[in-house]
C-alpha cells in the first residue's frame, strides 16, 4: 500500500533545473564530438579544361591621360581634345588591348572626362581606370 505525502500547507512543488541542463549539455557535446562531415569537394565531379601549351601572346600597354580644370595631359605631354582624340584613335587601332588610366584632379570639370570617356569608346578602347587625385 502506498503512502501518500503529505505536505505542508504553505509549500509549493519545485522542478529542479540544473540536471536537466547538465544532460543537454552532455548530449550537445556527444553530438558534436561524434558529427562526422561528409567531404563534399570529394565527391563533385568537375572536369576541367586542359592547361595551353603555349601561353597566349597578351600586347598589354599602359596609357595616362590626365585631366586638370585647364585641359588635358597625354603620357606627360599637354594635348588638345582633338589631339588627344586622334593618338586615340591610333592607339586603339593598332593595340585595342591598351590599359588605359585617366586620372582627374578635384578641381577638373565633370564635362572634361566624359570627353576623354567618349574619345576611349569612339577608338575602340574598353580596358579603362578611373583615379582622382
Amino acid at each position: 500500500m502506498a503512502r501518500e505525502r503529505k505536505h505542508k500547507v504553505g509549500e509549493k512543488a519545485e522542478l529542479n533545473m540544473t540536471p536537466m541542463i547538465d544532460v543537454v549539455f552532455q548530449l550537445l557535446i556527444f553530438f558534436i564530438v561524434t558529427l562526422k562531415q561528409e567531404d563534399i569537394l570529394a565527391r563533385l565531379d568537375v572536369n576541367r579544361p586542359a592547361p595551353d601549351k603555349v601561353p597566349p601572346q597578351v600586347d598589354i600597354e599602359l596609357l595616362q591621360i590626365q585631366v586638370y580644370n585647364l585641359g588635358f595631359v597625354l603620357q606627360g605631354h599637354r594635348v588638345t581634345l582633338e589631339e588627344l582624340q586622334r593618338q586615340l584613335e591610333r592607339i586603339g587601332r593598332n593595340s585595342p588591348n591598351t590599359s588605359v588610366v585617366i586620372k582627374c584632379t578635384a578641381d577638373s570639370p565633370h564635362a572634361y572626362l566624359m570627353q576623354v570617356l567618349n574619345a576611349c569608346g569612339k577608338a575602340k578602347l574598353t580596358s579603362l581606370n578611373v583615379f582622382s587625385m
